[in-house]
């Protein structure tokens, strides 16, 4: 059985002191692919480098509403030198989206503005080199959707990453083409919806990840994160589509491939 980790952060300082050995039991049990996601200018460069070093990772870059440069008299320019050297990561043959991007209003609520010009921003760029765009969304879904169906449409589409388990985002993410990819939330004892979203969202546009090292799924939460563990996110889906965990790995294996487009 073949595992794709659609979403992980190798870049992360967490995995400083033992990543390459991680990387390797990561491999080990059965995880042949990985998707390392950029959030901001100095983690993508680093997710790049990772994926260049590592045949069977992949790069996304991108800045996350998190990870905007601070309202200054040189925003402007700060801001449109980061876009610059993320085009000009994105030419690397190992990236293969925009990401991770978006609106999180749950962490910052000052600079909404800001946020969804950096957002559209960065579809405009996706939509000039082509790539799908991936989505950071928290407590934001309306300004979300609003944006995606606005002026500037995503021309390949996406990904919501780490989808929040609100049945309207996963309604109305699938009418306008994006793919939904649930992450540790699903396992959790007291996630809302999540057996309902799951059922909602049909085979051709599910995908698993791990979002490692953050939301370790039942029974490792409370743990570093790390891709072994998004066998756990498969075997929930299976359960809930009352389908085998070999079947769900497959189909979520070829879905990552087919929007990243991976040979």
């Amino acid at each position: 059985m073949e595992l794709f980790d659609s979403h992980a952060h190798y870049n992360d300082e967490k995995f400083n002191e033992d990543r390459e050995e991680i990387l390797q039991t990561v491999l080990d049990a059965g995880v042949t692919k990985v998707i390392c996601a950029g959030y901001s200018l100095e983690s993508s460069k680093e997710a790049v480098q990772i994926a260049n070093t590592h045949p069977s990772i992949y790069a996304i870059v991108g800045i996350s509403p998190n990870d905007i440069p601070e309202k200054t008299a040189q925003y402007e320019q700060i801001l449109n030198e980061q876009l610059k050297q993320i085009e000009k990561l994105a030419q690397n043959e190992k990236v293969v989206a925009i990401g991770e991007i978006g609106l999180d209003y749950y962490w910052n609520k000052e600079n909404k503005e800001e946020q969804k010009l950096v957002f559209q921003k960065q579809i405009e760029l996706a939509n000039k080199l082509n790539l799908p765009i991936v989505i950071h969304t928290r407590e934001a879904v309306y300004d979300t959707l609003e944006i995606l169906k606005g002026e500037v449409t995503p021309v390949k589409k996406g990904i919501f990453h780490c989808c929040p388990l609100n049945l309207d985002l996963i309604r109305e993410g699938l009418k306008i083409g994006f793919y939904i990819s649930f992450a540790g939330p699903i396992t959790f004892k007291n996630a809302k919806n999540a057996e309902v979203a799951i059922q909602e969202v049909p085979l051709d546009r599910i995908l698993i990840e791990t979002d490692s090292p953050y939301l370790a799924p039942e029974p490792k939460r409370g743990t570093r994160n790390d891709s072994k563990n998004v066998k756990y996110m498969a075997e929930k889906i299976a359960q809930v589509k009352d389908m085998t965990v070999e079947e769900i790995a497959k189909v979520t294996y070829e879905n990552t491939k087919k929007i990243f487009e991976i040979k």
